[in-house]
């Protein structure tokens, strides 16, 4: 009986304390998790102000987006919460580039929109000054209205699947010899609004070459550029500085001109002057406007055609 006397009176005597000890412990968990949880929230705050800024470049899709400030809360520090875990604030890798870097230091498909078989990259920031690396199996390229400068022989040699190739409005002034030698798919290149001076060979499967509003000279065309492209259907040279109209295959049926230094014109330029029986039934849309060169002083020299070519003709 004293024995019981004696255990009771000591847990009634301890019972406080246990209590106390136990509040104390819970109080620093609960601290220790709502820290945690600021530094989260912190970072994920931090997080999300940085994709605002960069809102305008699209995301790969199928790539998940991180969740939102809410969302991490409840997704990281819930039910289940160890707390044990120790999350700890966590600044940009190592390797990524800085603020106003070049886009060649980041994956294409962070930069772009990569789609099955299509990259965009149009407008890209940081400024894209190369031609990305391509997935496998790409077959739509658009890197438009960004600052690419050179096109390489390495840029598209393994990337044998594209069809369609648009770099309008960029900072091309130089293309390498090869440079789509490998690529006998392709059916379609846009080059406008660039800076080139000169063509290197085109592939042999195009239908539409577009390079408006470039810097070309006749010299910078070679004599056979377009005479093999034998399922070429449109034609853009416009707003160049060639002096004479190029060879244009008999595939061709809108050639445009316009806004060049071309003075004159042969009955060879888009007949055959030997034989006055010949019909371009194709041909049906020629812009020769622009142009120094007086079209009225040449009148066999459309007699194949079915309508005359636009141009000054008095």
């Amino acid at each position: 009986m004293g024995t019981l006397r004696v255990l009771f009176l000591l847990s009634f005597t301890l019972s406080p304390w246990v209590l106390c000890s136990t509040g104390k412990h819970f109080d620093q968990d609960s601290t220790l998790r709502l820290e945690q949880q600021d530094v989260l929230l912190n970072r994920e705050a931090n997080l999300e102000a940085k994709r605002s800024k960069s809102e305008s470049n699209s995301w790969a899709v199928g790539l998940p987006r991180a969740p939102d400030t809410r969302e991490a809360a409840v997704l990281w520090l819930g039910e289940d919460y160890d707390s044990s875990m120790v999350f700890l604030a966590a600044d940009e890798p190592d390797n990524a580039p800085a603020e106003g870097g070049d886009a060649s230091e980041l994956p294409t498909c962070l930069l772009c929109v990569c789609l099955t078989g299509s990259v965009y990259c149009e407008e890209v920031v940081p400024e894209m000054t190369a031609v990305p690396t391509l997935p496998k199996e790409t077959a739509y390229l658009y890197a438009r209205y960004n600052k690419i400068k050179k096109i390489t022989n390495k840029d598209f040699a393994d990337i044998v699947t594209l069809k369609r190739i648009d770099l309008t409005g960029n900072l091309i002034s130089e293309i390498e010899e090869g440079a789509f030698s490998k690529l006998t798919l392709l059916e379609e290149l846009n080059l406008a609004e660039n800076q080139l001076v000169k063509l290197p060979m085109l592939p042999g499967k195009l239908t539409t070459f577009n390079a408006n509003h470039n810097r070309l000279k006749t010299k910078g065309v070679k004599a056979n550029a377009f005479k093999k492209l034998e399922k070429l259907i449109n034609l853009f040279l416009g707003d160049n500085a060639l002096e004479a109209v190029p060879v244009i295959p008999e595939s061709v049926r809108i050639v445009h001109l316009q806004n060049n230094n071309i003075t004159d014109v042969t009955s060879e330029t888009f007949c055959k002057g030997n034989n006055t029986y010949y019909v371009r039934p194709n041909l049906m849309e020629v812009r020769l406007d622009g142009n120094p060169v007086l079209l009225s002083k040449y009148p066999n020299s459309f007699t194949c055609l079915k309508s005359l070519p636009v141009g000054q003709y008095r």
